[in-house]
């Protein structure tokens, strides 16, 4: 089951806090009683054999690349090749080349993205897995502690090109801009969350063009990004919050005020700090508790994609995200991202059961369709 960006966002905040209330317990369900996690059938990695091939995402590869590693550990004897390009050249090779089983995303499949992968026979299954907190960072050195969407808007467009220009009492330095390519996710999710979608920034094009301007170092591994922000203490990046945490004692995360609003033209314009109070505006850090309260403006949710051919031509596939779905609270939580709430995952694990020709128990969004289409 597919959705577009403003779906998930609507939902994000209450899958996260359903996910960090309540971690090891189910959550409640309409009618007042507990939502009992699917139990998909048991996967034994052993009795499995073939490849996997994946690609996409650098902010979901770590969870992929743990998820792995503890399928081959659990005996899978199989390679499972994943390359790191960024989301949208992993659909690239998903539903252009067809040459990937699974996708790792940072954002929703877009619908053209859909009709390539249909074009080649392949009809799009996705599965939310986790969710993050994309954060803005800048080394230990440097004096940069909290910046509001607005000087995120200046910096990031090239409108400053100095940190004394967005705050006298930082340097006269020119401020090093580290952050993804326009094949990653994260960059597309940046330009959505931080331009925004209206106005002279409606078109993802005028977006990218915008982000291009001051001539950043790019790079779709965020290993890259963490060294050159490293590197000076006039720098500044983005990637996912894992990658914040793994370099803690070395990075800050910068923490954020959402101050812009948008005029009659809908153009950005930041709200004076003078009014902050009245409107609910104040500096945040990402956490799992400001992604869990829906304060944090860049959280976001992590995808990994197959398709039903996929899945029933290759047994080794629906094994592997058979295990991912049942381990993936887990995973994803030791990685440094946040889970998940069981109705969120349940229905990520209706849709393996519906690809496969399985039972889908009732209560799922996936089974709520079955339904209405047979009527």
């Amino acid at each position: 089951m597919l959705h577009n960006r403003s779906v998930w966002m609507k939902a994000l905040g209450l899958a996260v806090m359903l996910a960090l209330v309540l971690p090891t317990a189910g959550v409640l369900a309409q009618d007042g009683g507990e939502v009992e996690p699917i139990e998909l059938p048991i996967v034994d990695p052993l009795s499995v054999s073939g490849d996997i091939a994946i690609a996409g995402s650098s902010t979901v590869e770590p969870v992929t690349v743990a998820m792995a590693a503890r399928f081959n550990d659990d005996g899978f004897m199989g390679n499972i090749a994943i390359a790191e390009t960024g989301t949208s050249a992993g659909f690239e090779r998903f539903c252009v080349e067809g040459s990937t089983d699974i996708s790792n995303a940072s954002r929703p499949i877009r619908q053209a993205e859909v009709e390539d992968c249909a074009a080649i026979g392949r009809e799009v299954l996705e599965f939310l897995v986790g969710i993050d907190a994309l954060t803005v960072a800048v080394s230990q050195d440097s004096p940069v502690d909290q910046l509001t969407r607005s000087q995120l808007i200046a910096i990031f467009t090239g409108a400053v090109t100095q940190w004394n220009e967005v705050n006298a009492d930082w340097p006269a330095e020119p401020i090093q801009l580290f952050t993804p390519g326009t094949d990653s996710g994260t960059f597309d999710f940046f330009g959505e969350a931080v331009l925004g979608t209206r106005g002279q920034y409606e078109e993802r094009e005028a977006r990218f063009d915008a982000l291009l301007v001051p001539n950043p170092t790019t790079s779709e591994n965020d290993n890259t990004l963490v060294e050159g922000i490293l590197g000076s203490p006039n720098a500044i990046g983005y990637f996912g919050f894992a990658y914040y945490v793994e370099n803690q004692d070395t990075l800050k995360a910068v923490e954020i005020a959402n101050d812009v609003t948008f005029d009659e033209n809908d153009a950005p314009v930041a709200v004076p700090q003078e009014e902050w109070e009245a409107q609910g505006i104040a500096f945040v850090s990402p956490s799992a508790e400001t992604a869990e309260s829906g304060e944090y403006m860049l959280s976001r949710p992590l995808f990994i994609y197959s398709a039903v051919s996929v899945l029933q031509e290759k047994p080794q596939v629906a094994a592997f995200i058979n295990y991912y779905l049942t381990n993936a609270n887990e995973i994803v939580g030791e990685t440094g991202y946040f889970p998940v709430s069981t109705e969120a995952l349940n229905n990520s694990k209706a849709s393996w059961l519906n690809a496969l020709g399985l039972e889908v128990p009732e209560g799922t969004m996936m089974e709520a369709a079955a339904t209405e289409a047979a009527e």
